[in-house]
């Protein structure tokens, strides 16, 4: 079996009050909650994932609202956009909805040659929807207000904003299996062939921009994805030979993962599609129950206490 990075998997961010995070990424947005869960090391916040119908790797948007949380900030050592897939022709659309919904943002643009719309979600956080030149078949979560003919698809791209891209671009090439495929100014897009989509990483150098500050508003980590944990271990044994830390397996529940800090200042992941978020529940079921890890089982009713209504 091939050893191969299948893209992104998932991307981790941070919140504040979660009920608005929950309302704006199920209703203005459209995605399904897919997980209602809570983070491991700190059982009275929510963790919630968001996606595509069938929780689909390449289209989880997962979230840690902590209440009261300050305002981070943008700058380098970062991944800075979250870029989504979304159908052509449907920028007018999201743009008249984003209005609607006041939120943020600014009328489409190109790049690349892909038509897309920047907007930021009620922390700060920011997304392209972005118009792909190859079309996109992914399966997509339709809502009362959101139409298949405008509904998010998944994960386009991702950018990490980097003082020095040299070394982001090594882990990205030697290491995790992506080739540069073009560059606008101060924009090198990197690509993987190994998936039709959720394949891209952008590197924007920026000399003298300021380091960020990860807090509400900002991305956690990103996580790749590799099919099983014997891909997982093939590449935590490449990383190591590189002399950079990284964890031991971890039982996520939904997948098994390997953390590391990329040169660049970046968290990354590696994440498997093993065993998926049906593990605990239906199809139909998903993201409609409170589901613990095993060690916070037996505090389920203090938890379900602690943590905010969001209906």
């Amino acid at each position: 079996m091939k050893n191969e990075i299948l893209g992104i998997h998932h991307i981790t961010a941070i919140a504040g009050n979660a009920k608005k995070n929950y309302d704006f990424y199920t209703r203005v947005l459209g995605l399904r909650l897919v997980k209602k869960t809570v983070n491991f090391d700190d059982p009275h916040t929510y963790h919630f994932y968001y996606g595509d119908e069938h929780g689909t790797p390449g289209s989880i948007l997962t979230f840690f609202p902590w209440e009261g949380i300050g305002t981070g900030r943008r700058g380098t050592r970062q991944v800075t956009e979250i870029g989504y897939s979304v159908p052509a022709g449907s920028l007018d659309f999201w743009q008249s909805r984003f209005e609607k919904n006041n939120i943020i943002y600014n009328k489409p643009a190109v790049k690349f040659g892909e038509r897309y719309l920047t907007f930021l979600d009620p922390d700060g956080l920011k997304f392209e929807l972005t118009e792909a030149k190859n079309p996109d078949n992914r399966a997509q979560w339709e809502t009362k207000e959101v139409s298949k003919e405008n509904a998010v698809h998944g994960f386009h791209h991702i950018t990490i904003t980097t003082n020095k891209m040299e070394a982001t671009a090594a882990i990205l090439t030697h290491v995790l299996g992506y080739r540069l495929q073009e560059t606008e100014v101060n924009r090198s897009r990197f690509i993987t062939d190994s998936v039709e989509h959720a394949a891209i990483v952008d590197l924007v150098e920026a000399p003298g921009e300021a380091v960020g500050h990860v807090a509400g508003g900002s991305v956690h980590h990103v996580a790749f994805r590799v099919k099983d944990e014997e891909t997982l271990m093939y590449f935590r044994d490449k990383i190591v030979e590189l002399g950079l830390n990284i964890t031991e397996k971890i039982d996520r529940n939904y997948f098994y993962s390997l953390y590391f800090r990329e040169p660049g200042g970046v968290l990354f992941e590696l994440a498997t599609d093993n065993p998926g978020f049906t593990v605990d529940e239906s199809l139909e079921e998903l993201g409609t129950n409170l589901k613990l890890p095993a060690q916070y089982e037996s505090n389920r009713a203090v938890i379900e206490g602690i943590l905010p209504k969001l209906s």
